[in-house]
């Protein structure tokens, strides 16, 4: 997980904290409510996607480089909004 760190640096993770932000924002504007929610959302999966991959041994995002890490994020950080989105859209 260090070495993950080490590799990720400073730059990629105010990447991450702002693909997620946006992905947030953007399902904050689609549900019309709970903005503040969906950005921290947003920020938690887009950043905890790449440490849960490397954590199940999947080893692919030091070698794919920023493009892929920042790809990954995103995609990590829609699903977790739509799984909160049905959650918190049920109320």
């Amino acid at each position: 997980m260090e070495t993950l760190l080490d590799t990720i640096g400073a730059l990629a993770l105010i990447l991450l904290i702002v693909i997620g932000a946006g992905a947030g924002y953007l399902a904050g504007k689609i549900a019309g409510r709970n903005m503040g929610l969906y950005i921290l959302v947003g920020v938690v999966a887009a950043v905890a996607t790449p440490f849960l991959l490397a954590a199940l041994g999947i080893g692919i995002l030091a070698a794919g480089g920023l493009l892929l890490l920042a790809v990954v994020s995103a995609i990590g950080a829609m699903i977790v909004l739509a799984i909160v989105r049905a959650i918190a859209g049920r109320r």
